[in-house]
């Protein structure tokens, strides 16, 4: 069975995977394209080479195990066409962002970012403003892996957990959840709102600013998943009137974000460029999914993480 992979390995990791059986066709996805010894590729394993490389090419294709959780680089209709299974790396960066989540959340709450500019200055000047998250409502639109991981987290502070998902079914560590049909009603209640949904047609400015207007007053907003299920326009309208009070971004409608944008200036805003998934134990946690479920394709076991490309996730 033929594995055309293109993330680079270490050759020890290359060699444990054609101990399984395989043999390995390694082309770095950066400047690849197609060539005859890739035409026989079972299977894919790869972040994004789709706009170099045109999978329909590849006529034996059966499976592309993805080392991103995002799916926005994928040829849908390729794959549907061509029968491919999907699978992706959820839960592979689920740790670090829950862990950037928290520190983002404690950040706001504490006014960190003044602090910093107050030592960067050399001004010493006490400020009695801080709040406690202890008692406060940390709201969750999407429930998934990421979610789960920083609910878990929440749960020593004393908070209130709620999540908002496509159905209103129940998830690990959340105290309730509810459908996103009540989405408008729900976001009343939170005191911080942290988008960790996946991006989809149905998302696409999820958070518009109807959704801002039933949003308290002062609400602190995360978001890790996908600029775009955000309305940025609206957000920078709410973070000038102060509904927004703070706000952490990891994700952005254009990335990189442009130098012209208004979100660069704003004191209430913390900017982080697409990082939070960023820890040491990123590439282990890359070879161990491909491991697994490699090991699992060739022994004609289930696969994990296959993704459901109706519904995007």
């Amino acid at each position: 069975m033929k594995a055309l992979i293109t993330f680079k390995y270490t050759d020890e990791e290359f060699k444990t995977l054609e101990n399984l059986g395989y043999e390995i066709i390694f082309k770095d996805e950066r400047d690849i394209s197609f060539s005859d010894e890739m035409k026989d590729a079972d299977i894919l394993v790869c972040f994004d080479p789709f706009n170099k490389l045109d999978i329909s090419m590849l006529p034996k294709l059966k499976w592309i195990q993805l080392l991103s959780a995002g799916i926005n680089q994928v040829p849908v209709d390729k794959v549907l066409n061509q029968n491919i299974i999907l699978t992706n790396n959820r839960g592979g960066y689920s740790i670090p962002i829950a862990e950037w989540i928290i520190l983002k959340t404690l950040e706001m709450y504490k006014n960190s970012k003044e602090f910093y500019e107050k030592q960067k200055n050399k001004n010493w000047k006490i400020d009695t403003s801080l709040l406690e998250i202890y008692g406060k409502t940390i709201g969750f639109i999407g429930t998934g892996s990421i979610a789960q991981e920083a609910a878990k987290r929440f749960e020593g502070f004393g908070v209130d957990i709620i999540g908002i998902n496509a159905s209103g079914k129940k998830a690990e560590h959340f105290h309730e959840c509810f459908c996103v049909d009540k989405l408008d009603e729900i976001v009343n209640q939170c005191d911080v709102l942290i988008v960790a949904a996946p991006y989809t047609e149905e998302s696409h400015h999820l958070i518009d600013e109807n959704v801002f207007k039933n949003m308290k007053d002062g609400t602190y907003l995360i978001n890790i998943a996908r600029g775009s299920i955000i309305d940025e326009e609206a957000l920078i309208r709410n973070l000038k009137s102060g509904k927004i009070k703070k706000a952490a971004l990891d994700v952005f409608e254009i990335e990189p974000l442009p130098e012209n944008s208004p979100l660069w200036n704003m004191d209430n805003v913390i900017i982080s460029p697409h990082n939070s998934w960023a820890s040491e134990m990123n590439f282990r946690r890359r070879y161990e999914i491909a491991y697994k479920n490699m090991k699992r394709y060739i022994n004609n076991e289930d696969l994990i993480n296959i993704v459901d490309l109706k519904r995007g996730y």
